[in-house]
């Protein structure tokens, strides 16, 4: 069974990725490398398949919250992996604040989740953090315009429900961050530092300065609030500030410590 299956999703593989069928022997055998457990990992594959969205993640909490009152200034925090990692009751001691970030989705799968993880849950406001992930092209090939659609569906249901909307500027990035050790880099040595993570090519500054302005000029003409995170985290390159991420894409808890007064502001803004 799990060989058809790897079978299977080999071959679906091939075919959404446009990889071209190799008919012809060759000269020198140099088969690309595999990892290991190759059934089960194409078995765990098949699994998180059936659940694309991962409407799943927050299901049991969602279901235990409906259950006790909505508090009066309850806000949802809807994202991806910077609002994911996000601790929230460290940034925001005592307040009805809740996470449901994913980390790696896209606003197609955020838009999804608006009624299971923020619409259902009754709060006063959400705050939207979201796009990095499109550019990044991790559910693949988007169009701009894709992406607004997906933020103005998100804000639009969530107006008709009653909820105020905060929609986020996406975060700067940087190439400045060493490349972890055992990424095919080794520790640094007297000939020099380690090779840099390189964050631009998948995330390139001049696309996420394009999506944030349109973010800004959106929010304006539906009566949401703008949170303005890019301006507080980037340099003068145009980058994520080195000392406010360790990898060049996710913030670090300094860098968490300037979002939050930022999103203090607007939700103070939001919520009366």
């Amino acid at each position: 069974m799990l060989q058809g299956l790897l079978v299977a999703l080999l071959v679906g593989v091939a075919t959404f990725t446009g990889a071209p069928a190799r008919a012809q022997l060759v000269d020198n055998y140099e088969p690309p490398r595999t990892g290991c457990c190759l059934a089960s990992q194409a078995k765990r594959l098949a699994e998180q398949l059936q659940d694309w969205n991962q409407l799943g993640r927050y299901h049991a909490a969602n279901e235990e919250l409906k259950k006790q009152p909505a508090a009066a200034k309850r806000v949802v925090f809807l994202g991806d992996s910077i609002t994911d990692a996000w601790k929230l009751e460290e940034s925001f001691a005592g307040k009805p604040y809740v996470n449901r970030g994913i980390s790696g989705q896209t606003t197609a799968q955020m838009l999804v989740r608006t009624y299971p993880d923020v619409i259902d849950l009754k709060p006063a406001a959400v705050i939207i953090l979201a796009g990095t992930n499109d550019i990044a092209q991790n559910t693949g090939p988007e169009t701009i315009t894709m992406v607004e659609e997906n933020l103005m569906a998100m804000t639009e249901l969530a107006q008709k429900h009653g909820i105020q909307v905060i929609l986020c500027s996406l975060t700067p990035i940087s190439d400045y961050a060493p490349m972890p050790v055992g990424w095919g880099n080794p520790p640094q040595t007297a000939e020099g530092p380690r090779r840099k993570l390189i964050q631009s090519t998948g995330r390139p500054p001049s696309q996420i300065v394009q999506l944030n302005q349109w973010i800004k000029s959106y929010a304006a003409s539906v009566g949401a609030i703008y949170a303005d995170y890019f301006s507080v985290l980037v340099d003068e390159k145009g980058m994520l500030k080195e000392e406010y991420s360790d990898d060049g894409l996710h913030p670090n808890a300094k860098g968490y410590a300037l979002m939050a007064a930022v999103a203090e502001a607007a939700i103070e803004k939001t919520v009366k």
